[in-house]
C-alpha cells in the first residue's frame, strides 16, 4: 500500500499572505489620514516592505467632517497612482471608501448614487465608536436591496458591543461580513478592543484584515508586534481570510 501523504500548508511569514490590504487612509489631504503626497508615499513604501502587492485605500465618507464624492477620491487616487510609477514603485493602488452609515449614506442609497466599492459590490461601511444608528438593520437592508455586500470595517472597535455581544450574531445574520483591523491583535486599541478581536476570532467571525493605516506611529506598531503577525499567520491557516482574493 502506497503512504499516504498530507499535503502541508505553506502561509507565508508575516503580513505578506494577505497580500491586499482593503482599509487605509491613503489619499493625502482628503480625511485624517495622510496629509500630504510625500507622506502617502512614504506609507506606501512601507507597505510593500510588509509584503503588501495591492491597495484599496478607503477615504472616510460622513456628512460632517468628510463627504468625500467619488470624484474627490478617484482624482485622489489617481495622483498617487502617478506618483507611485514617477518614482517606480510596484504595487496596485485603487480606492474605495469607508461609508459612515448616516443621514448622508441614507440618501445616497435613497439617490441610486453608486459606491466606491472593494471589489464587485463588496462595500466598506463603519459605525459611529459612541452609539449604533438606531436604524441600522435597516440601512443594512437598504444597501442590500441595491445588490451590495456590507462589509463593517473594525467591529472589534465598537465597544458598545461587548456588553452585548449578541449584536454580533445580529449582524451576520443580516448579512454583514467583517473587516478586523491587524492593530486590535496588539492592544494599540485598548484591552477591550483586543478582547472583541479574540472572540471575533474564536467565533469565526472575520472575512478581512485590515491594517487602517493612517500615520507613522501606525506603521510602526505594524512592523514592531510579533503578536499581529503571529496573528496573521495563523488565521491564514483557517481559510476564512479573502484579502488575497482581491
Amino acid at each position: 500500500m502506497w503512504p499516504i501523504f498530507r499535503k502541508k500548508i505553506i502561509v507565508p511569514s508575516g503580513l505578506s499572505g494577505l497580500r491586499c490590504d482593503v482599509h487605509s487612509h491613503l489619499i493625502p489631504g482628503i480625511d485624517d489620514g495622510s496629509p500630504d503626497l510625500e507622506t502617502s508615499i512614504r506609507l506606501i513604501r512601507g507597505l510593500m516592505d510588509l509584503g503588501y502587492k495591492k491597495i484599496i485605500t478607503t477615504p472616510h465618507v460622513n456628512a460632517d467632517i468628510f463627504p468625500n464624492t467619488p470624484a474627490i477620491i478617484r482624482a485622489g487616487q489617481a495622483d498617487v497612482a502617478a506618483e507611485l510609477e514617477r518614482q517606480g514603485m510596484d504595487i496596485e493602488f485603487s480606492a474605495a471608501a469607508e461609508y459612515l452609515m448616516d443621514d448622508l449614506f441614507v440618501r445616497m442609497l435613497d439617490n441610486d448614487e453608486p459606491l466606491l466599492t472593494l471589489r464587485d459590490r463588496l462595500v466598506l461601511v463603519e459605525l459611529s465608536f459612541a452609539v449604533p444608528a438606531i436604524n441600522l438593520k435597516e440601512i443594512l437592508f437598504a444597501l442590500q436591496l441595491k445588490g451590495y455586500q456590507p462589509v463593517l470595517a473594525h467591529p472589534e472597535r465598537y465597544l458598545y458591543f461587548g456588553a452585548n455581544k449578541g449584536w454580533y450574531d445580529q449582524l451576520r445574520d443580516a448579512g454583514c461580513l467583517f473587516q478586523l483591523n491587524l492593530m486590535s491583535f496588539s492592544g494599540y486599541y485598548g484591552p477591550e478592543s483586543r478582547q472583541l478581536v479574540e472572540y471575533l476570532v474564536k467565533k469565526r467571525y472575520v472575512d478581512f484584515l485590515g491594517t487602517d493605516l493612517h500615520h507613522d506611529k501606525h506603521l510602526e506598531v505594524l512592523n514592531q508586534s510579533a503578536r499581529i503577525h503571529r496573528a496573521v499567520e495563523e488565521l491564514m491557516l483557517t481559510g476564512l481570510i479573502r484579502n488575497p482574493e482581491l
